[in-house]
């Protein structure tokens, strides 16, 4: 199987770097999570657009945001494990090349079905990227520093997530239409690759290890086949039927077994389960699924609800976003400074998921005529709060496990928050459909228009609907969207709840709890270097 003796050989400690030459690591990282970033927004504002050219259902719109979601999920534990025993500078360049090829293939994608495949490829590499640009932080700065450069991640995450609509949405408004949302990454993706090549340094660790293949395939497998299930459930079958009776069984049959072979059988499990032993661990784990539900979840059908309940365009639609995403950037950098300079971290949690449990409870109340200023006051709130949230939650898991486990502790924290989106987007999008579905039926009756003409679960070309039918569909769809936010509520109060319970300890100022006692870092420097000589 994977029973194999590690050897590590150990290092005496580098000398601390300053923050100049942090930084000049740190850009190709930064560059490769903007790449991240801007897989999943720059066509954001296209996907009505994409379904309404390749013919899709808002079934195909759910799939095409899952697929990269569940590809992602999946594989992020794999990426975080092969980050603690191999090179992490060429598996974050592997991550960007995966995504290039995905990127390509989804720019010429012919339909619906190669598009979700197309995709699929993407969320390989976008999971490596998330996992990876974490953990190599994790192996450069303290604790106590680090909130400080979580700061520039969460700046360089909410400049993706703005930039992306908009450049989407004037992308998609040009003639280069659709398809050229797949090429805007490309470049970034090079110039991420060349970046790294030339910045980033890590000291190489030689570990003589087997990987988990056969834990890693079992969790990719059942987790797969449970978003499968929540995918389609209600749409192409009965929540109730032997279809998902079917899935569920053989889904949680397959993580059994997984969990089965990570306690008792892998040497170097994927996923490391005496990590959920930490009270820390175990807590920010359950807060990262439940964000990752009103997150992904929610905000993915803003887009939808710009274009189709308020008529506007893609570039509209991305401008738009600013407010949400303008309070994303200014409470991560504030937070993450504050965090470095005192050292406390939970109340900017607890103050966080207040405000995302606020933004959501307000937009679960608009409809096709809410005034968009209030609309964006709501967004900005959710944007202030996952600002204080998202990368803060990863930063008090890292504080409290060791730096021989940091990779798979990060990677748990984002493989937990994207089951969560996962679920969020299929769920909430079966749900949609199912109400605009509803709505569109009744209302037409009511105009006394046949419904064979409109097909209730396709997602509509609104210049080419009459107007009546056109009034009904905005009305339907808006409706719709709110009801979605009322949802997710529930599950940031949970959130909120687990945040509640994590007891808080002191950011360490060493990269280890063994190193802890040995080193005390220079005013101004943090305690890492490169091994090998910069050239």
């Amino acid at each position: 199987m994977d029973h194999a003796t590690s050897t590590t050989r150990t290092e005496p400690a580098p000398p601390a770097m300053s923050h100049r030459e942090v930084m000049e690591a740190l850009s190709g990282l930064l560059l490769a999570m903007f790449v991240a970033m801007l897989s999943s927004t720059v066509v954001t504002n296209a996907l009505p657009r994409i379904v309404t050219d390749l013919e899709g259902s808002q079934t195909g719109y759910t799939w095409v945001v899952v697929a990269t979601l569940l590809a992602m999920t999946a594989t992020t534990p794999l990426w975080g494990k092969l980050a603690d025993l191999f090179d992490k500078k060429l598996l974050v360049q592997s991550a960007l090349v995966i995504y290039t090829v995905g990127s390509l293939v989804a720019a010429l994608a012919p339909s619906m079905g190669v598009l979700i495949g197309a995709r699929v490829v993407q969320g390989i590499g976008v999971g490596g990227l998330t996992a990876l640009v974490q953990v190599v932080i994790a192996t450069m700065v303290s604790p106590r520093e680090r909130g400080r450069y979580s700061g520039y991640i969460g700046a360089v995450f909410a400049v993706a997530t703005v930039s992306g609509p908009l450049i989407g949405g004037v992308v998609v408004d040009s003639p280069l239409g659709w398809r050229g949302c797949f090429f805007v990454g490309l470049p970034f993706a090079v110039a991420a690759f060349l970046v790294l090549q030339r910045t980033l340094h890590l000291p190489v660790v030689r570990r003589e290890a087997r990987i988990d293949y056969l834990g890693a395939t079992l969790i990719v497998a059942g987790v797969s086949i449970l978003l499968i299930w929540v995918s389609l459930a209600g749409q192409q079958f009965a929540w109730a039927s032997p279809t998902t009776a079917v899935l569920v069984t053989a889904g949680l049959a397959v993580v059994l077994a997984a969990v089965f072979v990570e306690a008792r059988i892998a040497s170097e499990p994927v996923i490391p389960l005496q990590l959920f032993r930490d009270r820390t661990v175990a807590l920010a784990t359950t807060a990262s699924v439940m964000v990752g539900i009103a997150m992904f979840g929610a905000t993915v059908y803003l887009s939808q609800y710009f274009q189709l309940a308020r008529g506007m365009s893609p570039t509209e639609a991305g401008l738009m976003s600013i407010a949400m995403v303008g309070g994303l950037l200014v409470s991560s950098i504030v937070t993450g400074r504050v965090i470095s300079r005192t050292g406390s971290w939970k109340r900017y949690l607890v103050g966080g998921m207040v405000l995302v449990i606020a933004g959501l409870a307000l937009l679960s109340t608009i409809d096709a005529d809410t005034p968009l200023p209030w609309v964006g006051v709501f967004m900005a709130l959710v944007g202030l709060g996952l600002g204080a949230t998202q990368q803060n939650l990863v930063l008090a898991v890292q504080n409290s496990v060791s730096l021989h486990q940091m990779g798979a502790a990060s990677s748990v924290v984002a493989f937990f928050r994207s089951i969560g989106g996962s679920v969020g987007v299929s769920v909430l999008g079966a749900v949609l459909a199912s109400q605009v579905s509803d709505s569109m039926r009744t209302g037409l009756r009511e105009l006394g228009v046949s419904e064979s003409g409109h097909q209730s679960h396709a997602i509509p070309d609104l210049s080419a609907l009459p107007g009546p039918v056109r009034d009904l569909y905005e009305h339907a769809f808006g409706t719709s969207v709110g009801h979605l936010f009322a949802v997710t509520v529930p599950f940031a109060i949970l959130a909120l709840i687990a945040i509640a319970f994590i007891q808080e300890a002191p950011l360490r100022t060493t990269l280890d709890h063994e190193r802890e006692s040995e080193q005390t870092p220079e005013p101004g420097a943090v305690a890492y270097a490169p091994a090998q000589a910069r050239p």
